[in-house]
């Protein structure tokens, strides 16, 4: 059985460690929101690897482990009374159409969890703007509340542990930023993800926030709840690293980190839309061919071996 599920999948160690590293942010999920989230997994990762498994069959290819990865970002970025039937349109929607319609891993140009899930917070606002409820222990004492931006808009105050903890209303695996510091940490260690790419895109997001607070901006929110408030820690450890959609060259790399941080407070401080991270990351994504294009690295002169300078006579 083992083997024949080995041989079904395409051997992908990086994409084992992502998984790794994202399967504390699950566990906690279960813990703040019950077993539904099991559930609801179930229904992802199924319809997730069932639609690949349908267009690599043509090709006579395995399916990728990296189907995986964007299943659980796909579950972990859904608020928790998502319909199980809306989380499959939506990831079959990103693997289908984010993924394989461009021929499959390493060809895509979007994040296809995150395309999925903006297919669904179009299509279906009511279920991904409405769905959010207070943590409570395995979900016992489920109870609707708003998300942290939209008490912030209300003018209400926050308490930074429940922010730091998870501990407060968002989507699945969003939450817990001290975890998903941890995962950050293996992933750098294990040289999975880069930490430029973390680092540019969660700092150039925390300068905008405080530039548009000090200068009283109209809409601007408060900058340390808002840098610890909705999915930021979250896309800047593991939407902005994936590697296929970011750019491969260094500086490239810090100025992809950029877009993605200061067009997400742009649009979760001006725009309609509370969350702004799932667009900001199409926008990364839509620049990072061109900025590996454009954009040359500098590289280090060797020095020849042998070579003296020549003295005119």
């Amino acid at each position: 059985m083992v083997e024949k599920i080995s041989k079904f999948f395409q051997k992908q160690p990086m994409m084992r460690k992502m998984l790794w590293a994202l399967l504390f942010v699950f566990i906690f999920s279960v813990f703040a929101y019950g077993f539904k989230v099991i559930w609801l997994g179930i229904w992802v990762f199924t319809t997730g690897v069932f639609v690949e498994y349908l267009f690599e069959k043509q090709k006579r290819k395995p399916v990728s482990e990296a189907v995986l990865v964007t299943c659980m970002l796909f579950l972990l970025s859904l608020p928790p009374n998502t319909p199980f039937w809306v989380a499959m349109i939506g990831i079959a929607f990103g693997v289908a159409f984010g993924k394989e319609v461009y021929g499959g891993f390493g060809r895509n140009i979007f994040n296809p969890a995150i395309v999925g899930r903006l297919f669904i917070y179009i299509t279906f606002p009511n279920y991904m703007t409405m769905g959010w409820v207070k943590p409570s222990l395995f979900g016992t004492d489920a109870v609707s509340s708003a998300t942290p931006l939209a008490l912030m808009r209300q003018g209400e105050n926050l308490n930074v542990l429940n922010l730091l903890t998870g501990w407060r209303a968002g989507s699945i695996g969003e939450g817990p930023i001290l975890i998903i510091l941890a995962a950050a940490v293996y992933l750098i260690v294990t040289k999975t993800a880069s930490w430029r790419l973390m680092i540019s895109t969660y700092f150039s997001a925390a300068a905008l926030t405080f530039l548009l607070d000090v200068f009283n901006v109209p809409k601007a929110l408060p900058t340390l709840p808002a840098i610890l408030s909705g999915s930021l820690v979250f896309i800047s450890v593991f939407m902005a690293t994936e590697p296929i959609t970011a750019p491969k060259k260094i500086r490239s790399q810090w100025i992809y980190g950029i877009i993605i941080g200061t067009t997400g407070v742009i649009i979760r401080t001006f725009s309609l839309f509370l969350e702004g991270w799932s667009f900001a990351i199409l926008m990364g994504n839509l620049f990072a061919p061109l900025l590996d294009e454009v954009i040359k690295d500098k590289k280090k002169k060797a020095p020849v071996q042998g070579q003296t300078k020549k003295v005119e006579a």
